[in-house]
């Protein structure tokens, strides 16, 4: 362990590509497979295992007045229907990032948007898996002139508009968990202190991802 009390050096993550000397699919899974790999870190051989994930676009859709649509949908592994943003996986054969965004927003929603920034990109559990998120933010917005067919846990979603100040209150009472509802709303809130100028062109770059999929980028 190291302490850099005092560093100067830019507070950033550091990329490693450790070698693997093996790397294998253990559970082909229905939307996600899990994965074991070994490879040499600190001298030694290490094994872990995680899911695979494509990798997925979410959506912060806000209105002149700051409202947010929020959309509460059943997830199973926590028994819950959750307050959440449109969001949705990365098809794998490369799909356009902006271009899932927008086809979320449409599936989900129902709506189209003038005009798309980023707002930010996280991983969501380093430790487990090796998805990553980008999320948007929506504006200009309005109705698409067709409708999609929603089953099985989107048959029952719920639609609201929530001021984006009462999202942030949700979230620090802990009453919201969703972790692309609380990292986006957060992220808003302070990008809003900051005139927005922390938000990104639609189409920046976006290395993580093209680093974890190679194949697809």
């Amino acid at each position: 362990m190291t302490t850099e009390a005092g560093s100067s050096a830019p507070l950033v993550d550091d990329e490693i590509e450790p070698t693997i000397t093996q790397s294998d699919v253990v559970f082909d899974g229905k939307i996600w497979d899990v994965r074991r790999e070994t490879f040499t870190y600190n001298g030694a051989e290490v094994v872990r295992e995680f899911v695979a994930h494509t990798g997925a676009v979410a959506v912060l859709a806000i209105d002149d007045d700051d409202n947010v649509l929020l959309i509460k949908q059943y997830r199973h592994p926590i028994r819950k229907r959750e307050w959440e943003i449109p969001a949705g996986l990365l098809d794998g054969d490369g799909e356009d990032y902006l271009v899932a965004a927008q086809r979320e927003l449409a599936e989900e929603v129902d709506l189209e948007a003038a005009g798309l920034s980023v707002l930010t990109d996280y991983a969501t559990t380093p430790g487990g898996n090796n998805e990553i998120i980008r999320i948007y933010v929506a504006r200009g917005l309005t109705a698409t002139t067709t409708a999609f067919d929603r089953e099985d846990e989107e048959a029952d979603m719920e639609l609201r508009w929530v001021a984006l100040d009462d999202i942030v209150d949700g979230v620090l009472a802990r009453e919201l968990q969703n972790p692309s509802l609380v990292i986006a709303s957060l992220a808003a809130q302070a990008s809003r202190a900051r005139g927005w100028s922390t938000l990104a062109p639609s189409d920046a770059p976006w290395p993580e991802y093209a680093r974890l999929h190679p194949e697809n980028d």
